[in-house]
């Protein structure tokens, strides 16, 4: 399927590793620029060395303002087309093992940054009525995943900003979605293996046996799977599929709305 994204620019925050490089990835192999944004130069510079001019890259933390900053700089008088919201995720703690400076620090890594960024976004996208907003959170806001509290409460959080927030601009050409990925073979998968073999004093192999025992199909998905589930959504094909939640999980979520 030919996703008519050749001619359009992203903003992919996260593009180092994980799910955002693999998106990042998969827009540029379908002839997308993009502007990727994450903390660790070395692995933008990869990205940009690979697929040249068609990646401008943005170093800096997307909890600070002045990254923010620097990423409308790199927008500047250009149409942007559509947004990944993507980061890593908080420490892996149950309820009782957090203190409030882990629910602070939570927010802020979690939570505030994406509402701040993209209400700061949204004008570019009511400006050429047409825009793609997606949220790349967990599929703990349908299920919560143990020892995993703060990302269980902020993610589901995220939701509610991003179902409010695509009822308000349904009308202007813009969709608003969230992307609930399950286990999947990245990086950030590793501290939900450890704290689970911290806890039970089984082996990290042994945990990762379990994990993926569970999952119905068998596996862990994998990002470039991942990918190109977001990069439909991203894509004109999706003007009609707004407010949305989906899970892309190998059947993992035990409810009937799974």
């Amino acid at each position: 399927m030919d996703l008519k994204i050749d001619n359009q620019r992203f903003l992919v925050c996260g593009a180092s590793s994980g799910f955002g490089r693999a998106i990042a990835e998969q827009l540029l192999d379908e002839g997308a620029s993009i502007i990727a944004v994450a903390r660790r130069k070395e692995k933008l510079d990869e990205l940009k060395k690979e697929y040249g001019e068609a990646v401008a890259v943005v170093v800096g933390d997307l909890t600070k303002d002045e990254t923010h900053n620097e990423i409308e700089s790199a927008i500047g008088n250009s149409t942007l087309h559509g947004v990944v919201i993507n980061s890593g995720g908080p420490p892996a703690l149950t309820p009782l093992e957090t203190a409030l400076y882990d629910w602070d620090k939570a927010y802020e890594s979690v939570m505030r940054w994406k509402i701040e960024l993209v209400l700061r976004l949204v004008s570019y996208f009511t400006a050429g009525d047409y825009g793609r907003i997606l949220f790349v959170e967990s599929k703990s806001v349908k299920q919560p995943i143990p020892s995993l509290v703060l990302s269980n409460s902020y993610r589901a959080a995220v939701v509610g900003f991003a179902k409010s927030l695509s009822q308000e601009v349904a009308g202007k050409g813009i969709t608003v979605n969230v992307l609930a990925p399950g286990a999947h073979d990245t990086p950030a998968i590793n501290r939900v293996i450890k704290k689970r073999s911290d806890d039970s004093g089984k082996s990290l192999e042994e945990v990762r046996q379990e994990m993926e025992a569970g999952v119905p199909v068998g596996r862990f998905g994998k990002p470039e799977e991942f990918a190109s589930l977001a990069a439909w959504i991203l894509s004109p094909h999706a003007s009609y599929v707004t407010g949305q939640t989906i899970s892309h999980d190998g059947g993992a979520i035990q409810g009937i709305f799974g």
